[in-house]
């Protein structure tokens, strides 16, 4: 049984829960602790306790316990990375590769906690000086969700670490598995009691808490528009602050002088590797007339090559749906797009079992074509290997379809044209803006996060994290 971790102690649930693998659903990768309403606000009380003390810690103290923290995720990165591929299923090298990111990620925070800086200002005033501060918040409650185990806990919990703040972290139910090995690896780092709690449960009861408790100073959720709604509603209520990351439909547009087997390779990897079950995949892809037919038959081609299979063996390409529940939404999103009249080019069918015969949640990447911009497969967010093209005319059209979302996270393009990627950096409206690359590849030193109804609060990552983790002080002085 994997316990949560209550100011500095190990804690029995009030139930359990069973984490699967999805590539074979005969594995059980452990028991986890389910924590009840009760132990979120023991846990609350704990980070609250604890403030006083590591706000006031020394920087060096806590670059000491992440850069600790960081080196140890680094060293792992084979052994965490296949215990990220067993509970999620995405393939091992992107299951490696993301720890090392979690692990990038705190050394960066370890050192921005030695470069928390201010400014001293002239007054308008004779004789009177001026101080800008940052300060830590008090308790961050983090929301994390299910599609990236320990990145995004990681880009949370580090910045918020590093300005001082406690925290209260609620990992999603179906990957605890590397939450809980990240708290240990902080524990033993050295993080004083209290500073750091991991309360896992379900949303209704712990998440509830986190949301309502006003010993919570500011939340940080990432998962669905949904719920993002929710936590907004609950954090204004109680003029908590608050941090949201949710869908997307992000688009990818294509145009005539794109170099093909790019424009094919980005689109593959945007759109169907981790299984689609990114915020930054590209589910509309947009090809100008020009090259349209050539790009449907090469991306059928490469699609046709593509192994779907058990998350950590070798050479598999797309591994499993993290569990039944998505795989029906997934089918049901397929289902919808022939109804509407879309043309299904390739994949899409539910795979019972791998080559080796294991049960599991298995899909072939889907590739509609012949779409229109007022199909649901092109509004929502199916959050799957489930990719639709549509035809543009030219570059105005096709930034126009881009643009067609009430989403607005990341946005790419393959050209080889200079003014048109230009201007597409320019007038693409989404947070991130990749050119002649895959939309669902980011680093982790800068800013993360898009607008309209895909974010809503300061950035994410890099340097940009300070704005939601610290609060910001003027100080006057009459000398």
């Amino acid at each position: 049984m994997f316990k949560n971790l209550i100011n500095g102690e190990w804690v029995e649930g009030a139930t359990a829960s069973r984490n699967i693998n999805p590539s074979d659903t005969r594995d059980l990768v452990g028991e986890f602790a389910q924590a009840d309403a009760a132990q979120a606000r023991e846990a609350i009380a704990a980070a609250r306790a604890a403030f006083a003390g590591w706000s006031q810690s020394t920087p060096q103290q806590r670059f000491d316990v992440l850069d600790t923290a960081g080196t140890e995720i680094l060293a792992r990165r084979a052994e965490l990375g296949d215990l990220l591929a067993r509970e999620e299923g995405k393939t091992l090298p992107e299951a490696i590769g993301e720890v090392g990111r979690a692990g990038n990620i705190f050394k960066f925070f370890a050192g921005e906690a030695l470069r928390i800086g201010g400014e001293v200002v002239a007054s308008v005033r004779p004789g009177v000086g001026v101080e800008v501060t940052r300060e830590a918040l008090g308790v961050i409650g983090l929301i994390t969700p299910w599609n990236f185990p320990i990145a995004i806990p990681a880009w949370k919990l580090a910045p918020a670490l590093a300005f001082g703040n406690t925290v209260v972290m609620k990992p999603a139910d179906l990957v605890p598995a590397s939450a809980w090995h990240l708290a240990d690896i902080l524990l033993r780092a050295g993080l004083p009691k209290g500073v750091f709690n991991l309360v896992m449960g379900r949303g209704s009861e712990v998440g509830a808490v986190l949301l309502e408790d006003p010993r919570v100073d500011a939340i940080s959720f990432t998962g669905s528009v949904a719920t993002g709604a929710k936590v907004a509603a609950a954090c204004v209520a109680r003029m908590a602050k608050f941090q949201l990351e949710m869908g997307g439909k992000n688009p990818f547009v294509v145009l005539d002088d794109a170099d093909l087997n790019v424009a094919v390779n980005a689109a593959l990897n945007s759109g169907f590797f981790s299984t689609g079950q990114r915020c930054t995949a590209s589910s509309r892809v947009i090809v100008t007339t020009g090259i349209h037919d050539r790009f449907i038959a090469a991306m059928a081609e490469k699609m046709a090559a593509l192994k779907v299979g058990d998350a950590r063996t070798k050479g598999t390409d797309i591994g499993p749906v993290v569990d039944d529940k998505q795989l029906a939404q997934d089918l049901e999103y397929i289902a919808i797009g022939k109804g509407e009249g879309a043309r299904l080019v390739a994949g899409g069918q539910a795979m019972a079992h791998n080559a080796d015969g294991a049960p599991g949640h298995y899909l072939t990447p889907a590739l509609f074509a012949e779409t229109t911009p007022q199909m649901r497969i092109n509004r929502e967010e199916i959050f799957g290997p489930v990719v639709s093209v549509l035809r543009a005319k030219d570059y105005d059209e096709a930034l126009a379809l881009a643009n067609d979302t009430p989403f607005g996270l990341a946005s790419g393009i393959a050209t080889t044209s200079l003014k048109h990627a230009t201007h597409f950096k320019r007038h693409a409206q989404a947070g991130m803006v990749m050119v002649n690359l895959p939309t669902a590849g980011v680093d982790y030193h800068v800013p993360f996060g898009g607008r309209n109804g895909s974010s809503y609060g300061p950035r994410e990552q890099g340097r940009y994290a300070a704005e939601f983790y610290t609060s910001v002080k003027t100080a006057y002085t009459q000398a």
